[in-house]
C-alpha cells in the first residue's frame, strides 16, 4: 500500500481528532443521535474518503472546517463553560483548511512545473 502524502496523513488526524472531540463534547446532550449525526459523522465520512483516496473528500473537508471553524468562533466566545472544547474545534479547523488546501497550494505556488 502506498503511504499517504504528509498533508492527506494531517488531514486524516485532524479528521480523527475532531471526531473525537464532537464525541466527547456532546456525549451527554439530550438529543444525542442527532448531534452526533449533525457533528460527529461529517468528519468521519471525510476521513473515510480522504483514507480511500478520494479527491473529493479533501475538498469537502476543507468547505466543512470553514463551518467547524465558524462553529468553534461562535461557541468559544458566547459560552464560556464549553470554550476549551470549542478552542480545540477551532485549531483542529484550521489544521483541516490548511492541510485540504496545500497540495493546490502547491502546486499552484511550488517550484518547478514539470
Amino acid at each position: 500500500m502506498i503511504p499517504l502524502p504528509a498533508s492527506r496523513l494531517a488531514l486524516s488526524v485532524a479528521l480523527a481528532l475532531l471526531a473525537v472531540v464532537f464525541g466527547l463534547w456532546f456525549r451527554a446532550d439530550k438529543h444525542l443521535i442527532a448531534s452526533q449525526l449533525v457533528f460527529t459523522l461529517p468528519p468521519l465520512l471525510c476521513l473515510i474518503g480522504v483514507l480511500l483516496r478520494r479527491r473529493q473528500a479533501g475538498f469537502w473537508a476543507g468547505v466543512f472546517g470553514l463551518f467547524w471553524f465558524a462553529h468553534g468562533v461562535m461557541v468559544a466566545y458566547s459560552r464560556p463553560a464549553e470554550a476549551w472544547f470549542a478552542w480545540l474545534e477551532i485549531v483542529l479547523a484550521l489544521v483541516i483548511v490548511m492541510s485540504a488546501s496545500w497540495p493546490g497550494l502547491s502546486a499552484r505556488f511550488g517550484g518547478k512545473r514539470r
